[in-house]
């Protein structure tokens, strides 16, 4: 009776193929000792062929062949994907290659780059979904379709949305001064600054100061629901104890637009008494506690109060009337300074006109604009509005919109024009 056929196990599941010689030393001794009837399983010819091919011994144009390219990640501190550049390219050609950053910032490679650097993360532009509509029919087509259909805001709150972003404009490092200031009365000077104040702390998220610093008895904190009776004079007086923005509060008046008011002296025999050292005090306890700060200016553009304010400037408002000795003024304020040190202010200069004096209507106001253009960054109108024209407490929610505009424009311009000599 002929002896029952042996069959040979396949390897077990899960054993490990790491170790080849082991492997080949089994499959032999299992050959060898089998009888000559034994037919050899499949399982085991299969796994014959893929021994012989993973662990077969490179020969002739296969054991010659070698990598040509390797891995070279530029750069990875850019966040930028990994390049596979050719080795045969010198590494100061790589070296040279700009960052991301470097790229944004218009900077171009000193040599040539290769083909690979042109990769899909640097070239293609990633979809941008445009924001929801903020209000109107717009908006409740976006919410009725389920966001699908998404029409964007209107032009209008697109142009109010891109004002409040320039207003808002972050500003690093000390506080920026800006003084308005003209050689005439009368002109709207203080209204301007009124107006600037309170556009630029409506929106910003930091603090905004107004200073009269007017020898003459101004009047900016009139325009103001006033919370304080205390005024620049009792700033300097004070000011040793002053160490705190808690402090410092108690001297100033705040309007409902978050704007601060610090008023001047009302006391006519005191006020000729602000002078160069008491503005400087004043002005080193605000760059303490506030971001932007504007000084209305008096008339007397060679009192010693002009020059610290001056001297601090980090832009300037020109304010000018719309009738011919008004803007004959407003233009020689600019060559005034000119012609004592402070071409750079008048170079970043805007010009506020104020269309709402008398005069306006008998004279070519585009001609203005065209003398000041050529001197100044930027000019703005400010429209007549009955509200101002009261010359009283002013509520900028109750000005005109065409007023309130040019105030928004102005307060706009003001801070491109810091950001841009930062």
């Amino acid at each position: 009776m002929a002896e029952p056929k042996k069959k040979t196990s396949p390897r077990t599941k899960g054993s490990s193929t790491s170790q080849p010689q082991a492997t080949d030393s089994v499959l032999e001794s299992a050959l060898e000792n089998a009888p000559e009837d034994v037919v050899v399983a499949p399982e085991v010819l299969i796994l014959e062929e893929i021994k012989d091919s993973l662990f077969v011994e490179p020969t002739g144009e296969i054991a010659e062949e070698k990598i040509s390219t390797s891995e070279i990640v530029i750069p990875t501190s850019t966040g930028e994907t990994a390049v596979l550049v050719s080795e045969d390219v010198p590494e100061t050609v790589i070296e040279s290659m700009p960052t991301r950053r470097g790229r944004a910032r218009g900077e171009a490679s000193s040599t040539p780059e290769p083909v690979s650097m042109l990769t899909p993360d640097r070239i293609l532009e990633p979809p941008k979904r445009r924001p929801a509509p903020e209000s109107g029919f717009n908006r409740f087509l976006y919410y009725l379709t389920f966001t699908l259909v998404n029409t964007g805001d209107p032009a209008s709150v697109r142009h109010r949305k891109a004002v409040d972003a320039a207003i808002g404009a972050r500003l690093p490092g000390e506080a920026k001064f800006i003084p308005v200031l003209t050689r005439k009365g009368g002109v709207g000077k203080t209204t301007t600054t009124t107006l600037l104040g309170m556009a630029l702390a409506r929106v910003r998220e930091d603090r905004v100061i107004a200073i009269d610093a007017n020898p003459d008895r101004g009047t900016l904190a009139e325009r103001f629901i006033r919370t304080t009776e205390k005024t620049v004079r009792d700033v300097v007086n004070k000011a040793a104890s002053i160490r705190s923005f808690s402090d410092f509060s108690e001297y100033v008046s705040r309007d409902k637009s978050r704007l601060d008011v610090l008023a001047s002296d009302t006391d006519p025999f005191l006020s000729e008494a602000f002078d160069e050292s008491d503005y400087n005090v004043v002005a080193n306890l605000v760059d303490k506690y506030y971001s932007v700060v504007l000084t209305d200016c008096g008339t007397g553009i060679v009192h010693s109060v002009m020059k610290a304010t001056l001297d601090r400037a980090d832009g300037l408002v020109i304010v000018s009337g719309g009738s011919f000795d008004e803007a004959r003024l407003a233009a020689e304020t600019l060559t005034w300074l000119e012609s004592n040190g402070y071409k750079h202010l008048v170079r970043g200069a805007i010009v506020a006109l104020n269309t709402a004096t008398q005069g306006t209507n008998l004279v070519n106001v585009d001609e203005i604009e065209s003398h000041f253009r050529s001197r100044v960054r930027e000019i703005v109108r400010i429209p007549y509005d009955p509200t101002l024209a009261a010359g009283s407490y002013i509520d900028f929610d109750k000005l005109r919109p065409l007023t309130q505009e040019s105030a928004r424009t102005l307060a706009a311009l003001v801070v491109e024009g810091i950001a841009e000599h930062q």
